[in-house]
């Protein structure tokens, strides 16, 4: 799910006086067997400290819950194939996640993966940045369609909730690195 790719995440408005992991929002919708999860967030950064974060990729089990292992396995330019494994909780529920996926960059405007392999049927994510007023609009898209049986109700809102966890995390190392940290 999460990024920048493992199903990835979500951010919201962003008041001048809030900090936006305070205000992140994420939908997610069943379709047939899979759920596609939406998300955006105005983020009080440079794009290039933006992109930084959303493409270290072998850093997100530092400050990402629920990633376990992220390894870049191969990159040519701006095409890489990177392992991740982890988990998505609710409640009492998990639900282990193994993928392979393919990822495509365009510095800095979007970054693109899905699943060549794993423990998923489909899985895919679209991170897409672009200018706002005082910082960056960030939107993602991803749509996963596991390959074991996703309980009606909990499955989707434990996907979203593992969505909404990493994507406030994310958000909230945005901010810690604009701040002056690393």
């Amino acid at each position: 799910m999460r990024p920048a790719c493992f199903a990835c995440v979500v951010l919201a408005a962003f008041a001048a006086t809030a900090h936006a992991a305070d205000d992140v929002t994420v939908e997610a919708r069943r379709r047939g067997d899979a759920v596609e999860i939406k998300a955006q967030a105005v983020i009080a950064a440079p794009t290039q400290l933006v992109w930084r974060v959303l493409t270290d990729y072998e850093g997100l089990p530092r400050f990402i819950p629920g990633i376990s292992k992220s390894v870049v396995r191969e990159r040519k330019a701006n095409h890489l194939v990177l392992e991740q494994s982890g988990k998505a909780r609710f409640l009492f529920f998990s639900f282990p996640i193994e993928v392979k996926l393919e990822v495509d960059e365009t510095p800095p405007h979007w970054i693109a993966s899905h699943a060549l392999s794993g423990n998923v049927r489909q899985m895919s994510g679209r991170y897409e940045l672009s200018d706002a007023p005082g910082g960056v609009v960030v939107r993602y898209t991803g749509f996963i369609e596991p390959d074991f049986v996703l309980p009606p109700l909990v499955g989707v809102a434990a996907l979203r909730s593992t969505a909404e966890e990493q994507f406030t995390a994310m958000v909230g190392e945005i901010e810690r690195r604009a701040a002056g940290g690393r």
